[in-house]
């Protein structure tokens, strides 16, 4: 009994500890030597505490703006960013999202070895932004841990298979191959995007033959990009709130340097948890990945957005700026309706607009990738605030995912949690 209870409660309860256990296991099935078993099962133990360490930081400094943001404008500001609501979930439900993802992974190799979609799903961050996801709407709707487990492996397994080949008929045209699948959830806005595209311009009048200025490029470092969006709203909302409710927050800290210092704190957080997800998805993924190989012959790898940019970098700027304006006037929609109000952050709108406008130029040049990111862009400024009262129903606030594919998961989940009477 001793023995069990040491297993369950105390190595199963720290997610970290799992994790590490599962690399472990994994490098061994693929016989690696002693030195790389022990190296690849510590640095993925250690990642993943890096991972909450930055979660701490980047939630501190999230709850300063929403008190601000709310204080200053009488409305509830969230930032769709995946990195930083998976952190929250992670500190409610660490075992349970530690095993969905493990778990998940899997579940697709299983399905990519029997049907038809033969995709691994190689992107371990969104892998684990997907089983925070299921993990707060499983335990939203009242499941047990063991339930919430199962059903949330199943479900990540067949959309690391399924939504891939959504978009694979539009990447084809991206890369002008077969050989690569996108493996990031916003599967649906680039289909979404390419087949606009196709409908309202003309892939010959690419945007690669467009000059812009080299000074846009800034948004393409990560620490720049958010530091500067999430500055201007951090001051907006201080500003806004005024010296008194800003002072408040801040104890002995002039009110016009807290919000300069919560900013980059945020952003530190976020960097933070990502340096940490990429060490430890550094050497789980692998562990699985050598196995997946030698067992499912012919399968596609999904790969993160990144690898459609060198395709298209000039798309890849104007995908971002007509994404983020959509973005801003979504905001400005949702002030004047009074409902929640998605603050829309560079970060995100960056990748996904300019992913969705890489899409949208392979299928009708400049005019489909405007038109496409703009269209993506409104999904992700509606999705995330669809989805946001699950988030609260669980006690997390401040954040949502912006991802159009965990949106569709979350709108299904919210139709069948109102037909039960979960919330």
């Amino acid at each position: 009994m001793f023995i069990l209870e040491f297993v369950v409660y105390d190595l199963l309860g720290e997610a970290s500890l799992l994790v590490g256990l599962m690399a472990l296991i994994g490098l061994l099935i693929q016989k690696k030597s002693a030195a790389q078993v022990i190296s690849g099962t510590i640095k993925t133990i250690v990642g993943f505490l890096i991972f909450g360490i930055g979660s701490s930081a980047a939630q501190g400094a999230l709850n300063g703006f929403q008190s601000l943001f709310a204080s200053g404008f009488g409305l509830e500001g969230v930032t769709p960013i995946s990195e930083a609501i998976t952190a929250q979930a992670q500190t409610l439900f660490p075992m349970v999202i530690a095993l969905i993802m493990v778990l998940g992974f899997v579940c697709n190799l299983i399905i990519a070895r029997f049907t038809r979609f033969k995709y691994i799903f190689l992107t371990g961050g969104h892998s684990l932004f997907l089983a925070a996801l299921l993990a707060i709407l499983l335990k939203a709707l009242g499941l047990s841990d063991v339930m919430a487990i199962g059903i949330g492996a199943i479900i990540l397994g067949l959309a690391s298979c399924i939504y891939p080949a959504i978009a694979q008929k539009y990447m084809n045209k991206v890369t002008g191959s077969e050989d690569i699948a996108i493996g990031h959830y916003c599967s649906i806005a680039y289909a979404l995007s390419g087949w606009i595209g196709g409908k309202v311009g003309n892939p010959k009048k690419s945007t690669e033959s467009i000059e812009l200025p080299g000074w846009l490029s800034i948004f393409k470092d990560y620490i720049v990009s958010v530091s500067l969006s999430v500055g201007i709203f951090y001051y907006v909302a201080a500003i806004a709130a005024g010296q008194g409710a800003v002072e408040v927050l801040s104890g002995s800290q002039h009110w016009l340097i807290y919000p300069l210092m919560q900013t980059l704190t945020f952003t530190g957080g976020l960097y933070v948890i990502i340096t940490g997800v990429r060490l430890f998805l550094g050497e789980i993924v692998p562990a699985f990945v050598g196995v997946s190989e030698k067992f499912i012959p012919g399968a596609k790898p999904a790969l993160d957005c990144p690898v459609v940019f060198p395709y298209a970098p000039t798309a890849t700027v104007m995908g971002f700026i007509s994404a983020y304006i959509a973005g801003l006037l979504c905001m400005l929609i949702m002030i004047a309706m009074g409902t929640t109000v998605i603050i829309p952050v560079a970060i995100p709108y960056f990748f996904i607009g300019a992913t969705a406008g890489v899409f949208g130029n392979a299928t009708g040049g400049w005019k489909g990738c405007i038109i496409g990111a703009f269209i993506a862009g409104v999904l992700i400024a509606v999705g995330p605030a669809i989805i946001y009262p699950i988030m609260k129903s669980v006690g997390l606030s401040g954040s949502s995912f912006p991802e159009t594919d965990f949106n569709l998961i979350g709108i299904i989940f919210n139709f069948i949690g109102k037909l039960i009477g979960a919330w």
